[in-house]
């Protein structure tokens, strides 16, 4: 049995697709009582595309959630510890 040092969510298999992304967005809990603004959302985006924890511009290897996903929701901050990079929105 071979084994390999990468982790199984690093295989081609495994990453997630704009479509599924797509997906995810368009169910009924990213409403507008629960989503933050387009402006929110690209600037948590910039943040973490300048973070070493992003991976494949997707998925947050601090906490392996997937960064357009979690960006949109106005109650999750960045899970760095130390407070994070960015903040829930308090609107």
């Amino acid at each position: 049995m071979a084994t390999t040092s990468a982790c199984k969510g690093c295989r081609d298999d495994y990453k997630v697709t704009e479509a599924q992304i797509a997906r995810i967005l368009a169910s009924s809990m990213f409403n507008e009582g629960n989503t933050a603004s387009d402006q929110v959302y690209t600037e948590r985006f910039a943040i973490c595309r300048t973070c070493p924890k992003l991976q494949d511009g997707v998925t947050c290897t601090a906490c392996g959630c997937i960064i357009p996903v979690v960006a949109r929701l106005k109650a999750r901050g960045c899970p760095l510890p130390g407070g994070g990079l960015w903040q829930p929105v308090n609107e």
